[in-house]
């Protein structure tokens, strides 16, 4: 949402940092005409900035910066010497940066004047376990990529040399039955093995990176109730369930269905100006990271009997159009995850089929290597993750609404929406 300015505050610091430096103006003044630059700070070391704050800030002070690679650290580092801090959204900070002359000190000016002018948006400042776990997802995604781009270019190679492997070919196996299938397919020269076997090299080592963040991703969902909670929701895994925790962090921030749904970018563009109305598509806003995964696990409950895809095929009929039918899935599955993640939920009283085949992925995602972590065979560990979901907290939007207190109490509340009944998980 746009910056509403108040009077809260004595002085805005604008905070251009970098990771070895930081230039700070402060500027005195409710609007950017009335601002006036009372000093500028230039070319500060970073290891002086809590020494900094206190000397030449008070409580009354607000920091504001733009959302960079170490802005969340510099709000946190300002947040223990009792220091109020905003993070400001780069893309109309650049869009200033690009129309006028930049350096430091004009740059840390700009920055406090575009927050008095109330033009900037703010950014969510993540606590420090919804760091990691954003760092984790990031790091897993970086990792298929890389492991994706290696697979193509070894294939592209081969096609080039006129060779063609079977479909669905392993390439990424440690076992030798991919290398000899590719030995034997041609002559090769002794330069062209040596491509070959760096090729594949690089991909072994990319695959055992995404399968180390991938038996992450699977532990935390694993032990955590509220995560593991949202598995139970038709096409819902736990890649999608870790990354709706690392990315909508707290859900409190959320008012209603709505801003989820518009923080993910699953509402249509629209332009209603004029005499002419145009509703665009779900692409160019919101997050695509997540919008993509939730698109993914519509497509999947189009493929299954959930009642929620029954919706989306008669939706499919009538408009036409696969696209169209997936992404209200897709929303509809948003608005479930909300309700969910505020709390709405009901015991499970029994582990249907494609639930139990949910937590067999899940525990063969952990690998030997996660389970002798842990200490316990397959089968002691998926009794415990039962156990953790039959009597744990956990969520769904069907019938009666129970809610639990702090202590533990549980009370019959009020009956779930109607429209977000059919989305349990089935």
């Amino acid at each position: 949402m746009t910056n509403q300015v108040t009077n809260t505050f004595e002085r805005v610091i604008g905070f251009d940092s970098h990771p070895d430096s930081f230039t700070a103006a402060i500027l005195r003044g409710s609007t950017p005409a009335q601002a006036l630059t009372e000093k500028v700070f230039n070319q500060v070391p970073m290891s002086q900035l809590t020494s900094w704050a206190k000397k030449h800030s008070t409580a009354q002070d607000l920091f504001v910066l733009e959302a960079s690679g170490n802005s969340f650290q510099v709000v946190r580092s300002l947040a223990a010497s009792q220091r109020r801090a905003l993070v400001l959204e780069s893309c109309q900070l650049g869009k200033l940066k690009e129309a006028h002359a930049n350096n430091d000190r004009i740059s840390a000016v700009r920055i406090a004047k575009a927050y008095l002018a109330g033009t900037a948006k703010t950014v969510w400042v993540p606590d420090p376990k919804t760091q990691e776990r954003r760092d984790c997802f990031h790091a897993h995604r970086k990792a298929t990529k890389r492991t994706t781009q290696l697979r193509n270019r070894l294939g592209s190679y081969l096609s080039d040399q006129g060779v063609r492997l079977k479909k669905g070919t392993r390439l990424a196996q440690s076992d030798t039955a991919a290398q000899a299938q590719i030995r034997s397919a041609k002559e090769w020269s002794p330069r062209q093995w040596q491509i070959i076997e760096g090729m594949l090299l690089e991909l072994r080592q990319a695959e055992q990176q995404r399968a180390y963040w991938r038996r992450l991703i699977a532990q935390e969902v694993l032990h955590d109730p509220d995560l593991l909670a949202i598995v139970r929701l038709c096409g819902v895994g736990d890649r999608i369930a870790f990354a709706l925790g690392a990315l909508i962090g707290d859900i409190k921030r959320f008012a209603r269905p709505g801003s989820l749904v518009k923080y993910i970018g699953l509402n249509p563009a629209f332009d209603d100006s004029g005499q002419g109305q145009w509703r665009g598509g779900i692409g160019g806003h919101g997050r695509k990271d997540l919008r993509c995964l939730l698109i993914e696990a519509a497509q999947s409950i189009l493929r299954s009997k959930d009642p929620l895809a029954q919706w989306g095929k008669r939706l499919m009929a009538r408009k036409s159009s696969a696209k169209l039918a997936v992404a209200a899935m897709a929303r509809k599955l948003t608005v479930a995850i909300w309700y969910l993640m505020r709390g709405q939920w009901t015991p499970l009283e029994e582990m249907d089929q494609l639930l139990e085949r949910k937590v067999s992925k899940i525990i063969s995602a952990l690998g030997p290597e996660g389970l002798k972590e842990l200490r316990k065979t397959r089968r002691q560990f998926r009794d415990q993750v039962h156990q953790l979901l039959k009597h744990g907290k956990t969520h769904v939007l069907r019938g009666t609404v129970y809610v639990q207190d702090a202590s533990g109490r549980v009370t019959r509340g009020l009956k779930a929406p109607a429209h977000a009944v059919t989305l349990a998980a089935e």
